[in-house]
Parts: structure tokens; C-alpha cells; sequence
């Protein structure tokens, strides 16, 4: 299913990266280089070492948290899609809200709030029109 070179790549590395044997490889890199700093005079090129490299690994990383990010966050998108369109009396008309701006999303965060407020007082939410959204 998989053919994309960089997607297995990443998939590897971030589950590597969040892994026990990557933080104690990272623990065990530090070790050594504070060990070794007396033998350099804990000279500039030695603390050198330590921020290039951990400036090099962050700043990869971001990339691969950010790809696991965007692959988690559209799992979820389709798994709550699928919830919405299993149940009879869900509206689908918000299946797509991740495409609106932020106000648009403040917007329909109000009409929820006050939806919630409603239900409160009435066990019967539709007649707050709950199968239409601000944007209908």
C-alpha cells in the first residue's frame, strides 16, 4: 500500500524517535559529550558539537512531528466522519469544517455553545434547528 519512499521513512523514524532506545541513545550521546569536556578544556568546538547537533536533530524532527501530525490528524477527520455518517440523526453538513477560516470556526463554536445551553433546558435539541448550521 505503502510506496513512498519519505512515508516509510518517516513512519520508521518517528516511531524509532519515540521510542525508550532513542531517549536513552540521546541520554548516552550527552553522557559522552559532557565526559569528554575536560579532554577538550571544554574548549568552543566542543560546545560546538553539542548545539550544531541538537540544533540538526530539532530542527528534522519538527518536520517529522509536524508529517505524523497532518497522517494522526486526518485518521481522526475520517473516523469521526464515519461516526457522523453512521448515526440516523447526525447532520453531515460540518463534515468538512476544517476547511473553514477561524472565524468561521468561532462562529460555529457559539452556535454549539448555545446548542449545548438549550439542550440543557430542553431534551429536545432539534427544535433549536440543530440540523442547521450558521453557514446553512
Amino acid at each position: 500500500m505503502k510506496n513512498n519512499f519519505f512515508d516509510k521513512f518517516a513512519d520508521k523514524a518517528v516511531y524509532f524517535t519515540g521510542s525508550a532506545a532513542a531517549f536513552i541513545l540521546a541520554s548516552i550521546l550527552v553522557i559522552v559529550w559532557a565526559a569528554t569536556g575536560p579532554l577538550f578544556k571544554f574548549s568552543e568546538t566542543w560546545q560546538m558539537v553539542i548545539n550544531t547537533g541538537t540544533t540538526i536533530v530539532t530542527f528534522l524532527m519538527v518536520f517529522l512531528i509536524q508529517k505524523a501530525q497532518n497522517k494522526d490528524s486526518k485518521a481522526i477527520q475520517i473516523k469521526l466522519n464515519e461516526l457522523i455518517s453512521a448515526h440516523e440523526h447526525a447532520s453531515n453538513r460540518i463534515v468538512d469544517i476544517e476547511d473553514l477560516t477561524e472565524d468561521e470556526l468561532d462562529e460555529l463554536h457559539k452556535f454549539y455553545e448555545k446548542l449545548g445551553k438549550f439542550s440543557k433546558k430542553e431534551s429536545d435539541t432539534s427544535k433549536f434547528q440543530a440540523d442547521k448550521t450558521p453557514f446553512d
